[in-house]
């Protein structure tokens, strides 16, 4: 049932999608007259109601990929075929720590967030103080605040979280010149993950992660085409999501110990074993 202060979706059939708070007493303006929440809350999801001049409207639970597409943006945020991807490839589940440097406008973030709770947590670190202070705000606003800590910090002096996280998401023009400091505070074993537009990003970032303790290393795109439901003229819709950035996968390896040099003591021993294999000389050949 709908209650006070549910995050909802009112969907005008056909037409705009708004997400809003159920405000007890209060109302929704609408291009087809006011809704109050009142007549929502007790309702079931998934209800039909009616504006003040007798326009339709579809009460929905918004799912995560909804809460994203909806938040207050100030950048690009990832889109949700992608997000989606990161989560399982970066294998969060509930419960996981997870660094996420370079927030945005927090699309990642309110992802991150929603697999982990509620016993895990997201460090959110990104060195645009204004960029924080939006993705905290989005946060506070889908109910989400409270599985993320907000660190304002520049990922190339290193990241600020005190104990190993078990995956690494990096969403940031430069993600190669973060990849030793991310391997320092990533678990043996951890998931590593970044997304970049252009292929010379991924070049440079694929340098850098065979320079640092990583292995199993992957590039992959998400491609997504809908269509439009219309039993007797299915069709591809006109316009489709197709590239929107390289997803860079690796593990966080253990490379092998470098064998330790010998002791002065070994280096005799290893020269008297060389000495007494060695083929005697022929000293006593006759001359010719």
């Amino acid at each position: 049932m709908i209650q006070d202060k549910d995050i909802a979706l009112i969907v005008d059939l056909g037409e705009k999608q708004h997400l809003v708070t159920i405000r007890a007493g209060a109302r929704f303006e609408t291009h087809h007259g006011f809704i109050l929440y009142d007549t929502m809350i007790g309702r079931p999801w998934g209800s039909i109601i009616h504006s003040s001049l007798g326009h339709p409207y579809l009460v929905a639970r918004p799912s995560t990929s909804d809460l994203i597409r909806h938040i207050k943006r100030s950048s690009q945020v990832i889109f949700p075929k992608d997000s989606a991807y990161l989560l399982m490839r970066l294998n969060v589940k509930p419960g996981m720590r997870v660094l996420e440097s370079g927030c945005g406008s927090g699309g990642m973030t309110l992802a991150l967030a929603s697999a982990v709770m509620p016993s895990g947590r997201v460090y959110s670190q990104e060195i645009r103080e204004d960029f924080l202070n939006l993705t905290r705000r989005n946060m506070e606003k889908v109910g989400l605040a409270d599985y993320v800590t907000f660190i304002h910090g520049d990922g190339t002096q290193g990241f600020q979280v005190s104990e190993p996280v078990d995956a690494v998401f990096l969403d940031m023009p430069a993600p190669e010149t973060c990849v030793a400091q991310a391997r320092a505070v990533l678990a043996d074993g951890g998931f590593f993950g970044s997304l970049v537009p252009t292929t010379n990003q991924v070049s440079a970032l694929l340098r850098a992660l065979e320079q640092e303790a990583f292995g199993l290393i992957e590039v992959e795109e998400v491609i997504i085409r809908g269509y439009k439901p219309v039993p007797d003229r299915l069709r591809p819709r006109d316009r489709m999501i197709a590239h929107t950035g390289f997803l860079i996968f690796a593990r966080a390896i253990v490379r092998p110990e470098p064998p330790a040099a010998p002791t002065p003591a070994e280096v005799v021993d290893i020269a008297r074993e060389a000495d007494a294999e060695a083929p005697a000389d022929d000293a006593g050949d006759e001359p010719a």
